[in-house]
């Protein structure tokens, strides 16, 4: 909570990356890892990691963390939940008396989500070598580059290229659930199998825009009429997609735009941006070709031209490490509690991380499912059990890697 109330005011809950805010709330950590006895640096990627040494020398660090950016008007538990519990995993581990092998790392990833520059997990692309010199160059709305405000908020773009891939035991992520699984079965830690892919699909439509009152039925060709097709094909075939069991599977039509958009004009044109996410790239693959197929069939029937269809952006599936995930489940169930598992379907940081080490996830509750708003949260409790189980876990992964 007390960071939660770095927010802009008129707006709570919201921490945006690069904004003074979140240098507030960067400060407020800083001064909480130090309170920790850990040291805390900044890599070139204006990332925050705060270090615990082990005690044995030249061991990889067991790496833990989030962001603690957010979203518009957003929660006070997404990412920040994950640094947080983190933090308290150290102090439960000095609180006992515990002093770990490995040296234990809380990163605090730069503009986790979509950030003024068109581009999220800016922090973990940079960490994983995937931050390229295009991406640098993406500007706000005030013709800032990425670049410039990496630089502004204490990170060094000029090195970004050659920062070193980091070596880590493990990389381990809380984070909340962002759903109702866990809510609705009354289970207490969900072990997450792996992160989807994003694919997002354009799709174009070119019919003719004539009077809505002197253009008889028979001779439109209105292009809204195969877009309303599209749609609903989109949400019955993502239906039949899931109903197979083969893992993580949604479609979503999030952008349509009809033009002229006029209401005495029968509609000349739409837009579309599909939004699709599976846990298996050969599920979107399959996706993809039947909508390339089927969608062609449609504007024949509505008489209009499919003028465009095309992959505009496609982030591939990132699976959990078995053998961190087994970690997660055994600290957990020598807790006594209730496990599912489950993918994500939303992007986080340990996607990146996964590219580069093993990286695993936990979730914990979310209330109603609720996340990205003000009502966005999970009990103290909840975040008690997904801390206790983070704290099993590290001691257990820092045993193993003699």
């Amino acid at each position: 909570m007390a960071l939660a109330a770095i927010t802009d005011p008129d707006k709570p809950w919201t921490r945006r990356s690069f904004s003074q805010r979140f240098l507030d709330g960067r400060v407020w950590l800083k001064q909480q890892y130090e309170a920790a006895g850990m040291t805390v640096r900044m890599d070139a990627g204006a990332n925050v990691i705060a270090r615990w040494e082990g005690t044995v020398a030249g061991l990889p660090p067991i790496m833990l963390g989030s962001h603690s950016d957010t979203v518009p008007s957003g929660g006070r538990f997404d990412g920040i939940s994950g640094i947080l519990t983190a933090l308290e995993t150290v102090r439960a581990l000095q609180a006992s008396g515990y002093r770990p092998r490995h040296p234990i790392e809380i990163v605090d990833f730069l503009a986790e989500e979509p950030s003024e520059y068109g581009l999220s997990c800016v922090g973990s692309r940079a960490m994983a070598g995937e931050l390229d010199a295009k991406m640098l160059t993406y500007t706000n709305a005030a013709g800032e580059t990425l670049a410039a405000a990496i630089k502004r908020v204490g990170g060094d773009p000029d090195k970004i290229a050659a920062m070193p891939k980091p070596v880590f035991a493990g990389y381990l992520e809380l984070h909340i659930e962002q759903g109702i699984v866990l809510e609705s079965n009354n289970l207490d830690i969900a072990l997450v199998t792996g992160i989807a892919g994003i694919t997002r699909v354009e799709i174009v439509l070119t019919g003719a825009a004539d009077h809505a009152g002197s253009t008889l039925m028979q001779y439109r060709r209105d292009a809204s009429l195969a877009a309303a097709e599209i749609v609903l094909l989109v949400a019955r075939k993502a239906h039949e997609f899931a109903d197979r069991k083969q893992g993580h599977f949604v479609a979503t039509t999030g952008i349509l735009d009809i033009s002229p958009n006029a209401s005495n004009v029968v509609p000349g044109g739409a837009r579309m941006i599909l939004d699709i996410r599976a846990e298996k790239a050969e599920t979107v693959a399959e996706f993809v070709a039947m909508l390339d197929r089927e969608t062609q069939e449609v504007a024949q029937r509505a008489k209009v031209d499919r003028t465009k269809f095309g992959i505009i952006s496609q982030n591939p599936p990132s699976p959990c490490d078995d053998h961190l995930r087994d970690i997660l489940g055994r600290a957990a169930s020598k807790l006594g509690y209730f496990t599912t598992t489950l993918a994500s379907g939303a992007g986080h940081d340990a996607a990146f991380m996964s590219h580069i080490g093993k990286s695993a996830m936990l979730f914990v509750p979310s209330k109603d499912g609720k996340s990205h708003c003000p009502e966005e949260y999970t009990s103290p409790e909840q975040l008690a059990v997904g801390a206790a189980t983070l704290f099993e876990a590290v001691r257990l992964l820092d045993g193993q890697n003699a």
